[in-house]
């Protein structure tokens, strides 16, 4: 984040408006550098990852949340995030003190130390698709997340569904 103090989430500005800004893959680094260099407040939470190889470790950061990055833009200067081709599109805030409140929570959870893992929100009802192993692709509902049992395939000509268990980091929720 740019400003003042790194540590704390800036208020937002009259004139300017919070975007979450959903880049291309692997350019959220690349597009925090471009909103530094425009002087644009931002905030790109970065976790500290060790990777472990055969003959050494290695230490890095990597986005809390891939492909996104928190901007404030001047609403008249809005294009200019658009200029190195690093920004698939930029979603607008629509109720910034809630917002802002949850970035807030997102920075004292990353300064806490704590580890941390970024799950689906899942409600009862939510359509999800499998992002990994032997049923990747398969879509289907979640059956119930106070006691997941994994999500219920449709199978709508004979009016019944499949319950498959699976772990919720395996879903992703669709829109």
């Amino acid at each position: 984040m740019t400003g003042p103090d790194p540590m704390e989430v800036p208020a937002g500005t009259p004139g300017n408006a919070w975007f979450v800004c959903h880049t291309k893959p692997r350019c959220e680094k690349k597009f925090a550098a471009l909103m530094a260099a425009e002087r644009f407040e931002h905030y790109l939470p970065l976790l500290d990852s060790i990777r472990k190889y055969a003959h050494q470790t290695k230490r890095f950061t990597k986005p809390l949340f891939p492909g996104y990055v928190f901007a404030n833009v001047p609403l008249e200067r809005k294009a200019r995030i658009y200029q190195q081709d690093l920004l698939a599109r930029a979603i607008p805030v629509t109720d910034e003190p809630a917002f802002l409140r949850q970035l807030e929570a997102v920075r004292s959870m990353i300064a806490s130390g704590y580890e941390l893992t970024v799950m689906p929100l899942l409600t009862r009802g939510r359509r999800v698709k499998v992002v990994g192993g032997p049923l990747h692709g398969l879509e289907g509902f979640v059956d119930d997340p106070a006691n997941p049992r994994g999500i219920v395939v449709s199978v709508d000509v004979l009016r019944q569904g499949l319950l498959v268990k699976l772990p919720a980091e395996s879903l992703v929720a669709l829109p």
